[in-house]
């Protein structure tokens, strides 16, 4: 036992007096220690640069040969990612000078490729910074992706507009000023009132002139019905003017530009070429705008989900411009007819519930997108009481 004990204080006695081989957290190190520690940090470092180093070289060598097999394929990876990592400083340029360079544009020649090229160009040179915005970025809107489709009820529609956005004063509720019992009603009154002149035509005047006059008054309900079939805002309206529910010249002339102007800033935003912009016989300036960048060869395809998406939103901007501004749309109907003939021309199926979905949150976007350039929107509407050209219309739109 004694020499156990004899062993046992050697061994304390040799540990409390020899030199710390380790680093206690709870003792001072001498200057020899702190000597010895950063030598050992700094080859620790050097040997992290090292490897990094070896790591920069075997990616800077992997990028070569992958710009090499891109080359000889005809493609330039280099090129492509500086221009997606290149940050467009965007000019601050007037009404005017953007009219100088949007001027050379054929807006109403029906080149959609190059109408769409030159402006993408002007994109990128940063003299223009909200054509396809709504693409690109949020477009002034709270969301970063406003042209992305979701599932989008009447309730939720209402709400998110503070209830200007209704079924009823859109026309997709299924009621409207003019019912359907209204157009058979007037189908008839025509009907009856050609034939009751026809026949008067042929008792009273005289054999030739009564029968050119009768067969005249036979066209009459063939031409009706047509009207009917392909624009019934028309027979709508004259109905509506005859009960005395239409509006005066000033506020029609402020309901059309209302219209128009918002199908022009959604389309823009959307990044469609525009197809066509001329006065029409009222009076009142219209735009028409290319289902896409590719123009008439698209006529070999169906559209596909952004296609439709973009569709949508612009179809249904003139009724939720009308609905914003004066509480109720009555200019929608041709465009809910478009709008239907565009979902059958899709490439995926789209079921009566997809369709109302698209066509609710559509009317959403396009709120989001007018609402979020409401003072764009406004100058847009008295360029288009002023008649003004397509290149001016774009100025306003762009102008920062």
């Amino acid at each position: 036992m004694t020499a156990v004990k004899t062993a046992a204080a050697i061994a304390a006695a040799s540990i409390l007096t020899a030199a710390p081989t380790t680093t206690n957290a709870f003792v001072v190190p001498t200057a020899n220690t702190a000597i010895a520690f950063r030598q050992s940090t700094k080859l620790r470092m050097s040997s992290t640069e090292d490897e990094v180093a070896k790591l920069r070289a075997a990616a800077e060598k992997m990028r070569a040969e992958a710009n090499a097999l891109a080359k000889e394929m005809g493609k330039d990876i280099s090129d492509t990612a500086s221009t997606a990592t290149k940050t467009v400083e965007v000019k601050s340029l007037g009404v005017e000078e953007i009219s100088a360079l949007t001027s050379s544009i054929d807006f109403e020649g029906g080149d959609a490729k190059a109408q769409t090229e030159r402006l993408d160009a002007l994109v990128q040179s940063g003299n223009l910074s909200m054509w396809k915005s709504a693409v690109t970025g949020s477009a002034g809107t709270a969301s970063p992706a406003p042209l992305r489709p979701f599932p989008c009820s009447l309730q939720f529609l209402e709400s998110r507009s503070g209830g200007k956005l209704t079924a009823e004063n859109l026309g997709v509720g299924g009621e409207s000023d003019v019912s359907l019992d209204d157009f058979k009603d007037a189908t008839i009154a025509v009907v009856l009132g050609s034939t009751a002149l026809a026949i008067a035509s042929l008792v009273f005047l005289p054999e030739n002139i009564g029968a050119t006059l009768c067969y005249l008054f036979a066209l009459i309900p063939v031409g009706f019905i047509g009207i009917g079939s392909t624009a019934p805002g028309i027979i709508a309206g004259g109905i509506a003017a005859l009960r005395g529910e239409g509006d005066d010249n000033s506020a029609q002339d402020d309901r059309v530009c209302r219209h128009e102007a918002g199908h022009f800033l959604c389309g823009y935003l959307a990044g469609l070429p525009v197809k066509g912009y001329s006065i029409a016989d009222n009076g009142y300036p219209c735009v028409e705008f290319h289902p896409s960048p590719e123009g008439d060869s698209i006529s070999g395809r169906g559209f596909n989900e952004e296609e439709i998406a973009a569709l949508s939103v612009v179809a249904m901007s003139g009724s939720v411009a009308e609905a914003m501004a004066l509480g109720k749309a009555r200019g929608g109907e041709n465009d809910l007819l478009e709008l239907d003939n565009l979902f059958r021309k899709s490439n995926d199926f789209l079921g009566a519930a997809k369709q109302q979905d698209l066509t609710r949150w559509g009317a959403l976007a396009a709120y989001n997108l007018i609402n979020g350039n409401k003072e764009k929107y406004e100058c847009l509407v008295q360029a288009f009481k002023d008649k003004k050209s397509v290149a001016e219309c774009v100025a306003i739109i762009e102008s920062r």
